[in-house]
């Protein structure tokens, strides 16, 4: 059975550029993976995905005209019920004959198998292979059904398409053309009202002719880049612009300059690439009396608004150049240059307003405001939410000092940075770039006489803001950071607001991972259940939910974040088992577990220990005496253990006070022997009551000298 190279092209208007490459993606795989389960292409066949702002195409190798034909073992039902007493068929099976296409005639063929409980009635036949118009049709169906659509839009058919009339059709962007070629041969196939052709079109105002005939399927990107000034590949054009973008850099140079490259922005990228299908980057430049305004506005407004690539110097300084990545390449580019230079000015100029009208007010004059902005309506106003925060971050502050961890000079400067940390929220310039929230409001204390550290605390009271963003860089900011997040996750727990499967409006997830890389990425020394009591009593009664919940959630996004840094599942299962309250203390135990499962020693000792704890477990706790008397031992075993334990204990005890996590858990090793013999040599349920108490005492002696670290029972296999 012969096999081609096939293409499909759906050719569409403007696909939205933000969902372009998966939809690219989406295409191209799920028309694989249909064509394979219906046998017309292999796992040989090499995909090629094509994705440009007016197509969706694909290239697959070595498909077949037609699918091999295939035996089928089809099992209908038991003998009982298809045949009766005399052997003729019931209803039953010749309804159940109907529905796969097959008649009475077929009970001849029937064959009788056990299928390990009753004999059952089957039917073995062949099955003709699909021919490639049927499966590509079907195909090509369910890749457009399964596309990840941001959103369906609703258009009409003209006349002259394949369905009669005009029709109502449903896409994501109305459909033009549909190419369907295997090797040179046309699959007639139809969808969303289109007949496959050969006939696609180029670049609107670039190609040089306005429609491109496809002699044959392997022909698709040569043609396109050559006649229709298309590189329809998303990769091949995202390559293409990043290396137009560094050239157009490096002659932007000036010996004022120095050094440029534009921003490295990779969803930017990835918008510019969906937005233009034959990329011409030109160089253009604004006024410089607009970089008196933070870089950060103007570099925002033209990467948001514009989407241009601002030039940054080698420090990291915007200069007044930036980069456009255009859609047509014409002998003089000074139209588009100029063009761009006299869209972006207006953007500019609105971001130096606002920036000059926010500096007319201070920050502390616009707290009173913060009390005119609802925040939730169960939690109150900014107003009140900043009370919380400046409460919490205080006494965050004062532990801190106390536990000499910083300087009396925190506490006015967390005060301060607390008070004033939303009052940009109020500013223009954050109204009209929300992003900039924390940032501006940096830039305005400086202003107001501030001074640098409280000016770093407005400004990184956000971070992290995502995963893998730095940390607040001051310990003022590092404290109104923690207070900021534990408002916010003790508020909404403790008002029901949780998030549920993959909605999550508050970020509560983030904001609880920033909780656990701020405690134990900065080693601070507080209790997670301090925390949120503290946090807690800040809202006076407004919460009416407990916040046992909370606890585990932060639990369990300290779990995953241990997990993607490589330890063992076991081991964290171990550690957090014991709810250690000082966070950074856990990866020192993780680590400590991580040697001590090294040792020759550990695997039994993780068993016995495992062993003890359900033996405690079914014993009745009040029988379990707190004391140990030597005078009731009857084995050897028995006091040999407990000195062991003494010796072993006084060590591990030691270890584990001065932070020796390591140390703690190598002195157990010392304990295998005496705990190996004591449950070869003792029973430890014996008749007399005090024996066995005294028995018990003595493990859970044991067990409370083993377990401070981690429980190592859930090391056990």
């Amino acid at each position: 059975m012969s096999t081609k190279n096939l293409l499909v092209e759906l050719f569409v208007e403007e696909l939205p550029p933000k969902a372009l490459n998966k939809l690219g993606e989406a295409f191209a795989n799920q028309l694989r993976h249909a064509l394979q389960a219906s046998g017309l292409a292999s796992d040989a066949s090499v995909l090629t995905a094509y994705a440009s702002p007016r197509r969706l195409a694909a290239h697959l190798t070595h498909v077949s005209s037609k699918a091999a034909d295939r035996a089928q073992s089809l099992k209908l039902m038991p003998v009982a019920v298809g045949l009766d007493a005399s052997g003729a068929p019931t209803p039953a099976l010749l309804k159940r004959l109907q529905s796969i296409g097959l008649d009475a005639s077929a009970v001849s063929q029937l064959t009788q198998q056990t299928d390990g409980k009753a004999p059952t009635l089957y039917i073995e036949r062949t099955l003709a292979g699909a021919p490639l118009q049927a499966g590509l049709q079907v195909a090509v169906e369910e890749a457009l059904a399964k596309l990840p659509i941001p959103k369906v839009m609703s258009y009409q058919l003209h006349e002259n398409c394949a369905l009669p009339g005009w029709t109502s059709v449903n896409f994501v962007r109305p459909a033009h053309a549909l190419v369907a070629l295997h090797g040179s041969d046309i699959v007639p196939i139809e969808v969303l009202g289109l007949q496959a052709g050969r006939v696609t079109k180029g670049h609107r105002f670039e190609a040089l002719q306005p429609s491109i005939s496809l002699a044959q399927a392997d022909d698709y990107e040569t043609a396109l880049t050559s006649v229709g000034a298309v590189i329809p590949s998303f990769a091949k054009r995202r390559a293409a612009i990043v290396s137009q973008l560094a050239a157009a850099a490096q002659k932007a140079a000036t010996p004022t300059s120095g050094a440029l490259h534009p921003i490295e922005d990779d969803a930017l990228l990835d918008e510019v690439t969906a937005l233009v299908e034959r990329p011409n980057v030109v160089t253009c430049a604004f006024e410089a009396v607009f970089l008196e305004v933070p870089q950060e506005c103007l570099i925002l407004t033209m990467k948001a608004n514009q989407k241009y690539f601002p030039l940054l110097t080698q420090d990291g300084k915007l200069s007044n150049q930036f980069l456009v990545v255009s859609n047509i390449a014409p002998d003089d580019a000074s139209q588009v240059i100029g063009g761009n230079e006299r869209v972006v000015r207006p953007r500019l100029a609105d971001a130096q307003f606002f920036f000059n009208q926010d500096r007319k007010k201070t920050l502390a004059s616009r707290v009173a405001d913060l009390d005119k902005v609802v925040y939730h309506n169960k939690l109150g106003t900014q107003g009140a939410r900043t009370m919380r925060v400046e409460a919490l971050a205080q006494q965050i502050a004062d532990k801190l000092v106390a536990a000499g961890r910083c300087p009396p000079a925190l506490l006015p400067v967390v005060a301060s940075a607390a008070k004033l940390a939303k009052t940009d929220l109020l500013t223009d310039m954050v109204g009209e770039f929300p992003e900039l929230q924390g940032v501006m409001g940096g830039y305005y204390a400086r202003h107001d006489g501030l001074g640098d550290e409280v000016a770093i605390a407005i400004e990184d009271h956000y971070r992290p803001r995502f995963a893998g963003d730095d940390l607040p860089r001051n310990d003022a900011a590092l404290v109104v950071a923690l207070a900021d997040k534990l408002e916010t996750l003790i508020g909404m727990f403790g008002i029901g607001n949780l998030p549920t499967g993959d909605r999550d409006p508050f970020a509560l997830r983030r904001h609880a991972l920033g909780v656990v890389r701020m405690l134990i990425e900065r080693d601070l020394p507080l209790s997670v259940d301090a925390l949120l009591r503290d946090g807690a009593a800040v809202f006076g009664n407004l919460l009416t939910h407990e916040l046992e919940p909370l606890a585990g959630f932060v639990q369990d996004r300290l779990a995953g974040a241990l997990r993607e840094q490589g330890f063992d599942a076991k081991a964290i299962d171990a550690v957090l088992a014991l709810a250690p309250q000082r966070l950074a203390d856990v990866v020192r135990r993780l680590e400590a577990v991580r040697s001590f499962a090294a040792l020759p020693e550990s695997e039994a000792l993780a068993a016995a220990n495992k062993r003890i704890g359900n033996i405690l477990k079914k014993s009745d706790t009040s029988a379990v005496a707190a004391h140990v008397s030597r005078e009731l031992f009857a084995e050897a075993a028995e006091g040999e253990l407990a000195d062991a334990i003494d010796r072993v204990k006084s060590v591990a005890d030691a270890q584990f006070e001065a932070g020796d996590y390591t140390a703690s858990l190598s002195a157990l090793a010392g304990l295998r022997a005496p705990v190996d013999a004591f449950f070869d040599g003792v029973m430890v349920n014996a008749d007399d009551p005090a024996i066995r108490a005294n028995r018990l005492g003595l493990l859970s002696q044991l067990h409370e000298t083993m377990n401070r670290v981690a429980d190592l029972a859930r090391l056990a296999a």
